[in-house]
């Protein structure tokens, strides 16, 4: 692969990034993987399904800019503002400011589908739409927007707005609970987490959610497939053409939470919750994201 060569590696990887915190030189061996994945197809993804993928979370050719304050944090709702929109309720959102959608999209989940060439192309015009709009730090809900800002951009040295700081949403929430401590209930529960492939790039913040469970009373049970030992949520599998290794991956992850005592599977992906919590409840377990959580241990009761 150095050379530039067809490996079986490039066929066979499943696309969960782990290569990337495995490795002890931080030499991010996935960027060599996903490049020449994209270079040899490796793996024969339908032409139909990338054009149709490529095309779902392509930014608008104009920006709508919002009314927002430079000087105050902006959440970025990413694509997820409508799909998860019940996950963004109450009060550690309600006074917030946000963007949201395409235009702020971080486009990251094309390393599922080994076209990395799409992420390049699309990186430097959400940059933009980021100056454009004025964002002086910006809230990342999920992993992977906070990986582009502070992982993806660094390693393949694309320039970042001087004034501009990501941060972490799992950060955002321990600052919050902090802020609010006489308001929380201890929730005297035991979870299990499922850590996303994105989290793979930037290892450092999966501290928050040890801090985060510490804060609300939640135990996050020591299991074999946690932490750098974490298993992919299956999603991608079926576009990769490795359908058979999903139920199996699934199981192997389910029943290690169960048999480690787990009452409820908690994420930070939405894709991981959608491919998971319908396995799961089957088990016996709920499925919460970490921010709703939170929203229990504050005394919400959430609608859903």
């Amino acid at each position: 692969m150095i050379n530039g060569e067809d490996s079986r590696v490039l066929s066979e990887c499943v696309t969960c990034f782990a290569c990337d915190e495995y490795c002890p030189y931080g030499s991010h061996p996935f960027d060599l993987i996903t490049e020449l994945q994209e270079k040899y197809n490796s793996h024969n993804i339908a032409p139909k399904l990338l054009e149709s993928i490529i095309n779902r979370y392509k930014p608008h050719d104009e920006l709508r800019l919002k009314q927002i304050d430079s000087d105050k944090p902006v959440l970025n709702k990413c694509a997820f503002v409508k799909s998860h929109a019940k996950h963004m309720e109450g009060q550690l959102f309600e006074n917030l400011q946000y963007v949201a959608g395409l235009d702020f999209f971080c486009n990251l989940l094309y390393h599922h589908i080994e076209r990395d060439s799409i992420i390049r192309e699309r990186v430097p015009i959400i940059i933009e739409n980021i100056k454009k709009q004025g964002i002086k730090e910006m809230i990342c809900f999920h992993d992977e927007c906070y990986g582009l800002y502070g992982s993806y951009c660094p390693r393949n040295n694309i320039e970042l707005p001087p004034d501009f700081k990501p941060i972490h949403f799992f950060e955002y929430l321990y600052n919050y609970l902090e802020d609010h401590k006489s308001e929380i209930k201890k929730l005297n529960m035991k979870i299990a987490y499922q850590r996303n492939c994105s989290n793979r790039f930037i290892p450092e913040t999966d501290k928050w959610v040890d801090k985060i469970c510490e804060l609300i009373g939640v135990e996050r049970v020591a299991r074999n497939y946690d932490r750098e030992n974490a298993l992919c949520c299956g999603g991608p599998l079926p576009m990769l053409g490795k359908s058979k290794l999903l139920r199996p991956t699934q199981n192997k992850n389910i029943n290690d939470m169960v048999e480690h005592g787990a009452e409820a599977c908690v994420y930070n992906c939405a894709m991981c919750m959608d491919s998971l919590s319908s396995k799961t409840e089957r088990k016996g377990l709920k499925n919460y994201l970490l921010s709703d959580l939170c929203r229990l241990a504050l005394g919400e009761t959430l609608n859903y």
